[in-house]
This record gives C-alpha cells, sequence and structure tokens, in this order.
C-alpha cells in the first residue's frame, strides 16, 4: 500500500508489480464495491504478465480502504443499504475530479513504470478510466473497460461524447445482462467511437452479469473472467512497450 498525494488529500493505493526491473504501467480502477481483497487478486495476476500495476481507492475522500466490508448484493436490503452509502460518494466523482486523480495517479505509476500506461476499469471503474483517457489523451496508449455500465445516457455530459478526446486504443467487454449498458446503449458507444476516429474491439460476453469478474460477487462468472484476462493481456501487449 502506498499514499499518493492528489488535489484533495491522500489517495491510498495498492502497487504490485513482477520485480525491480523496468516495465510498463496499468492503472486499475475498481469497481463501486472499493479496493479490497478481490482487487489485488486480479492486480497481482497483471503485474505477473509483466507490468507495474496501481489501483486506486478511488473514495479515498471518504477514507481509507475497506470502508465497509464487502456487501451481499444478493439481497435486496442489503443491496439497497449499500447504494445508499456509496452513491454520493460516486456522484462526487465529478469529470473534473476524476481527471484531476486521474492525473496524480499517471504521475505516480510514471515514477515506477516506462512510458505510456494502460488502464483496467471495471463495471464504474471501466467509466472513470475513460474519463481519464480522454483527459490525459497523450499518457494514456491503451483502455480496458469490463461489465461497465451507463456509458450512455441522456444527459450532456454522458461519457460517450468523450470519444472525440480519446486517443487510446479501446477494448469493451460488456455483459450481455447488464441492463445499465442495452444493445442500443453500446450501438451508441461504438457509433461515437466510429465517428471519432477511435481504434476499438467491442465484444459481448453472452451469459455474463454485471460484476462478471469479481469473484466476491454473486454476478461472477469464472468463463467470462478467464476471457477478460486474454482480452485485457491481448490489448496490453499490443499497446505498451515489452
Amino acid at each position: 500500500m502506498i499514499d499518493v498525494r492528489t488535489a484533495d488529500g491522500i489517495a491510498d493505493c495498492y502497487l504490485t508489480r513482477p520485480d525491480d526491473e523496468p516495465h510498463p504501467g496499468v492503472l486499475l480502477m475498481i469497481d463501486a464495491i472499493g479496493l479490497r481483497p478481490r482487487i489485488e487478486e486480479m492486480a497481482d495476476r497483471i503485474a505477473a504478465a509483466g507490468y507495474v500495476v496501481l489501483a486506486p481507492n478511488v473514495f479515498y475522500r471518504g477514507g481509507r480502504a475497506p470502508l465497509w466490508e464487502t456487501p451481499n448484493l444478493a439481497d435486496q436490503e442489503a443491496r439497497n443499504t449499500f447504494m445508499q452509502s456509496v452513491g454520493p460518494m460516486m456522484a462526487a466523482l465529478t469529470p473534473e475530479r476524476i481527471a484531476a486523480d486521474g492525473g496524480a495517479y499517471l504521475q505516480e505509476l510514471s515514477e515506477h513504470a516506462e512510458g505510456r500506461v494502460a488502464i483496467t476499469g471495471y463495471c464504474f471503474g471501466g467509466r472513470l478510466g475513460w474519463t481519464i483517457a480522454a483527459a490525459h489523451p497523450d499518457r494514456v496508449a491503451a483502455l480496458g473497460g469490463f461489465h461497465t455500465g451507463r456509458m450512455v445516457t441522456d444527459e450532456p455530459d454522458s461519457p460517450h461524447r468523450l470519444a472525440p478526446s480519446v486517443r487510446a486504443e479501446v477494448y469493451w467487454g460488456h455483459a450481455d445482462q447488464d441492463q445499465s449498458m442495452t444493445p442500443q446503449n453500446v450501438a451508441t458507444l461504438d457509433r461515437a467511437m466510429d465517428e471519432a476516429g477511435v481504434r476499438h474491439t467491442t465484444e459481448v460476453y453472452e451469459g455474463a452479469m454485471h460484476g462478471y469478474t469479481m469473484s466476491d460477487m454473486g454476478a461472477y462468472n469464472e468463463a467470462a473472467c478467464e476471457r477478460h484476462f486474454e482480452a485485457l493481456l491481448s490489448l496490453l501487449s499490443r499497446t505498451l512497450p515489452s
């Protein structure tokens, strides 16, 4: 665990690397459940492939991780209680704050890793990663987003409208059972990226639910999770220096 200074305070982050040799960097943007052992496991697996991985506690404004116990989201009452507690923290992550925090995370990675970096994001972390890639296009070579919802809304600041600012190569691994990212939403996002000239690959994982990579959640799907690792490592291998 390391501390990263941002414009608004200190973010506690998990940093992992395969060895002391130089390696390219990967910024891992967590889901809404928070920085926890499952995130560290995933970061370690990516690092073992030859990368320096930084996973920030994006909710650091609310305190150091863990801010809560991993909830049982299969229980509706527990889910409602959790969303009531985390909702304001998610809402507080405005595009401006995400961009500023992202700059601090990227700066920290530059002190441990070589060259431009990649971002991998999960659930709402995919939206955060997309926003960071748009805000820092010269520093982000690739973005992988997995079971990421609400990329398309009716609001003027809908995330998909950032496509013209993105220069990274992008991979989306959508869950086909994700009501927060419908087939129409996927088509709208793809069209925005096409019109902006964003290099991208979009895949829909059949039989997968929102949260399919998280083994500590009820939505976990081992086959989809393994597919995600294959896709992510392929993206990293072709976009980051070896």
